[in-house]
């Protein structure tokens, strides 16, 4: 583990958590893949090409599957002559994992309350290169950690490098999306580190990149892990926020929660079957929430619970290293008191206003290695189509949370769907307030620069014509590479991340973020299906 200054690179203790002697290191891509085809041999039927839109309910407001999205509609949401309607998956155990702030997630968090009594969850936003280095300075193996510069003292996150099979290494920083200042661009933050003396040693030579990505992270820890089980499903994975961050680890848990779930649903459909659909009552995953304590996952969260929260004081960077130093080498949670996460307060109202911080003179880019967003933007392979409704949504969602409905869903008997307003009001107040008091935000936070504030001369598109102060926001979703950081950070909590059509977004191949949707149908007597998102 190493301490960056601006010039030097400092040695440090690592805490035995980080240790990772005797493991692999391979692309959480390609290990997605492979285990889909292992599932597919075993039944599972895999549906790539399909996005979880919605949730389905029954009568008695239990989740009753997904539905997807339609497709083949035009940019005004009118039908083109390839529209399709969308689909429902009906399941008798729905399994949401899809990773961190999942939209469906999201849905089922505030439709059933899922997160009173817990704190908020707070995230970092990740972002990596994959570079083919030079013969000369790939290590096979070797695994390097980065705390420091480029980042103030006032904020958290680090760094990593990598070295991978076949002369590949990955490299990236993480930033916590709690960060005050909106004048931070993560990219260019991500971009300086590289001007390093460290990284210019180890990218000198031969080396190349060929790949780019950023995705959310959850950092929260246990007491950001909200209620685990609702009717009719549970969350499971990143959806719920299992990431060890001390160990900045999270697949084991992931993967392990997937088991306990399944478990689970297995017993709950065993001891319904032979009744009929209308004598089923929605199937009750608390099972799954008392395994899940019972089970190593809390113990491996138990014991750094401590240490994400302990970078929240006064002293930022300074008394996390020092509270978290004490905790992983002596300590291990092994005390009376458990801090809370982001003082109650979202990572969003974090942020301060722009008149309260300083802006950031970044250096410019220097290729190769350092470039312009756009051009890392192109090693990512996302992939929109053009003419489809702007899957980023400018609304207010209405009513308190938990309130009961579900976005686009279909009404049923006594069920009300969720109220959202999206209109020109809506929007020419994101613009003034996120102009005028946060200096734009989403402009430089956007990984992918989706979000642009830009002189209003009018404009044909009429949802991006209603601006503010000679300003209006255009969204350029084509860019969109689904990190879900607007959607997080906003200070407004106006942006909502929904599904584009099946099919979109980027194409992760060396880079360890990945999003497919699964269905697996399992026979237990009669069969039933378990949708998962990953």
């Amino acid at each position: 583990m190493r301490f960056f200054t601006q010039s030097r690179s400092i040695r440090i203790p690592q805490p035995p958590q980080m240790a990772k002697l005797g493991t692999y290191i391979l692309s959480l891509s390609q290990f997605t893949a492979w285990l889909g085809g292992i599932a597919e041999e075993l039944g599972v039927e895999v549906y790539p090409g399909f996005a979880g839109a919605g949730l389905v309910y029954g009568p008695d407001g239990a989740v009753h599957g997904v539905r997807t999205n339609e497709v083949g509609l035009d940019r005004a949401g009118r039908m083109k002559e390839t529209f399709e309607p969308g689909m429902e998956f009906r399941a008798r155990v729905t399994l949401l994992a899809e990773g961190a702030h999942g939209s469906l997630s999201k849905e089922a968090i505030r439709r059933f309350r899922l997160r009173e009594g817990r704190d908020p969850q707070t995230y970092g936003i990740g972002l990596k290169e994959v570079w083919r280095v030079d013969p000369k300075k790939y290590r096979p193996g070797e695994v390097v950690h980065t705390m420091g510069w480029p980042l103030d003292w006032r904020t958290y996150g680090g760094g990593w490098v990598y070295h991978m099979a076949d002369g590949l290494v990955s490299l990236g920083l993480v930033i916590g999306l709690d960060y005050a200042n909106p004048y931070l661009s993560p990219y260019r933050e991500f971009q300086r580190m590289k001007h390093h003396p460290y990284f210019e040693d180890l990218l000198s030579g031969d080396s190349t990149r060929i790949a780019y990505g950023a995705r959310t992270i959850n950092e929260g820890g246990l007491q950001s892990v909200p209620k685990l089980h609702f009717p009719g499903g549970a969350l499971i994975g990143c959806s719920a926020g299992f990431v060890n961050v001390a160990k900045i680890k999270g697949t084991h848990n992931a993967m392990k929660s997937g088991m306990l779930a399944a478990e689970a649903a297995f017993d709950v459909v065993a001891a319904q079957d032979g009744a009929a659909e209308e004598d089923r009552d929605a199937a009750d995953m608390s099972p799954y929430e008392g395994a899940l304590h019972d089970s190593w996952i809390y113990k491996d969260l138990y014991e750094v619970r401590n240490v994400r929260p302990s970078f929240n004081t006064p002293l930022g960077m300074w008394g996390g290293v020092a509270y978290s130093g004490i905790d992983t080498l002596l300590l291990r949670g092994r005390v009376p008191w458990t801090f809370r996460n982001t003082s109650g307060t979202s990572d969003a109202a974090h942020t301060r206003r722009a008149a309260e911080c300083a802006p950031i003179a970044y250096p410019p880019f220097r290729a190769p290695l350092s470039t312009d967003l756009l051009t890392s933007l192109a090693l990512t392979g996302t992939n929109h189509a053009e003419d489809q409704p702007v899957h980023l949504r400018v609304r207010q969602h209405k009513g308190a949370p938990g309130d009961a409905g579900a976005e686009g869903s279909e009404r049923k008997a006594g069920l009300e769907t969720e109220e959202w307003v999206e209109d020109a009001e809506v929007r020419r107040a994101h613009v003034r307030a996120n102009v005028e008091e946060y200096a734009g935000l989403l402009g430089r936070a956007c990984p992918a620069q989706v979000y642009e504030y830009v002189e209003d001369e009018g404009s044909t598109q009429a949802a991006e014509s209603e601006g503010w102060g000679g300003k209006k926001l255009v969204i350029n979703s084509q860019n969109c590479i689904h990190c879900k950081l607007c959607d997080i950070k906003v200070p407004t909590q106006d942006i909502t991340w929904t599904v584009p059509e099946g099919g979109g977004g980027p194409k992760y191949s060396e880079c360890c973020v990945a999003s497919v949707v699964l269905a697996a149908q399992i026979n237990v007597a009669q069969s039933f299906r378990c949708n998962i998102s990953l």
